[in-house]
């Protein structure tokens, strides 16, 4: 995927719905067309939020789709740099 939207004012498409774009929220990944993090999106579906109820929260600017694409890329983000989460075992 071509990850290039607009080179004149730097943001990049991380996905089909999904922007960083440094004139919008100081460039942190957003849901395309809103100024929805997508950082808040995933603490909602962590926290085990239903989708529906995130989507109602967000007055329906994001989709399943979206929420779907977000919680693919956090997985492919973490399975890429696993080794930066390492915690070392303490004894008690």
């Amino acid at each position: 995927m071509d990850n290039t939207m607009d080179e004149k004012n730097g943001a990049k498409l991380l996905g089909r719905h999904i922007v960083a774009n440094p004139q919008i929220c100081h460039g942190q990944p957003t849901f395309l067309g809103t100024r929805v993090f997508v950082q808040d999106v995933l603490e909602q579906v962590s926290s085990g939020m239903a989708w529906e109820a995130i989507i109602e929260e967000w007055n329906g600017s994001i989709t399943k789709e979206a929420i779907a694409e977000a919680v693919h890329l956090a997985t492919q983000a973490l399975l890429r740099h696993a080794d930066e989460f390492i915690v070392e075992a303490t004894s008690a």
